[in-house]
């Protein structure tokens, strides 16, 4: 019988890479990020900066990479204004990372200042999930600064994801001193029932809470 050949060889070997399935992504995580007139140049500074330095944690950047997670960026505000800032990206390892993070901190701000719609982002939200990487979990990160001063009602639109299997968890950035209107609204009408809302004490705690709070995510950690 003659010995196989280096190009035989080489065939066997490609064919059964091409026979091995692809690594499964663990998480696909959709962050709609509030630009609606209520931040100003700074405040969007810190939720950039702090989205990137998040992305860099170790803790993060290992669950990300190890799981092929995927992660979408939407910046929205009024009604009819949401921007895909960075579309569907999946991190499959460290250069992949370090190139979304560094996206992630230089991102331009969308230029539509205007009022706070929940509902519009989340229904755009929604459809761009439909779209996502195959992953096993699907997770939408609301974040903002205030309650409703236009579109329409939020309200259904946690039960629609819940059906199509969607996780949808809060990320409310309360003003400092007494009350949590934006954290209470985000509880009664934004997370998913197996989700959670987190509350960031101004845009100065965005950093350590966006860190906090995208690590409970991947962690398959929701309620």
């Amino acid at each position: 019988m003659p010995r196989p050949t280096f190009g035989m060889r080489a065939a066997a070997l490609l064919l059964c890479c091409l026979a091995l399935p692809a690594r499964a992504c663990g998480t696909a995580l959709l962050l709609l990020m509030d630009v609606s007139g209520s931040v100003d140049r700074a405040e969007w500074r810190l939720q950039s900066e702090g989205l990137a330095a998040a992305l860099e944690d170790p803790a993060i950047a290992e669950i990300m990479t190890r799981e092929r997670n995927a992660l979408a960026v939407v910046q929205w505000s009024g009604t009819g204004l949401q921007r895909v800032a960075i579309p569907w990206t999946v991190v499959d390892g460290p250069a992949a990372l370090a190139a979304l993070a560094e996206r992630a901190r230089t991102m331009p701000r969308s230029g539509a200042l205007d009022g706070t719609a929940p509902a519009e982002a989340l229904a755009f939200g929604l459809r761009l999930m439909a779209g996502a990487p195959e992953c096993g979990r699907r997770v939408i990160d609301v974040s903002g600064d205030g309650t409703p001063n236009g579109g329409g009602d939020v309200r259904p639109l946690p039960r629609e994801a819940e059906a199509a299997g969607i996780t949808i968890n809060g990320l409310a950035i309360e003003a400092l001193g007494p009350g949590l209107p934006v954290t209470n609204f985000y509880r009664a009408a934004i997370r998913t029932r197996d989700g959670f809302v987190m509350t960031a004490r101004g845009h100065r705690d965005f950093p350590a809470a966006i860190r906090r709070k995208i690590l409970r995510e991947i962690s398959r950690v929701t309620s």
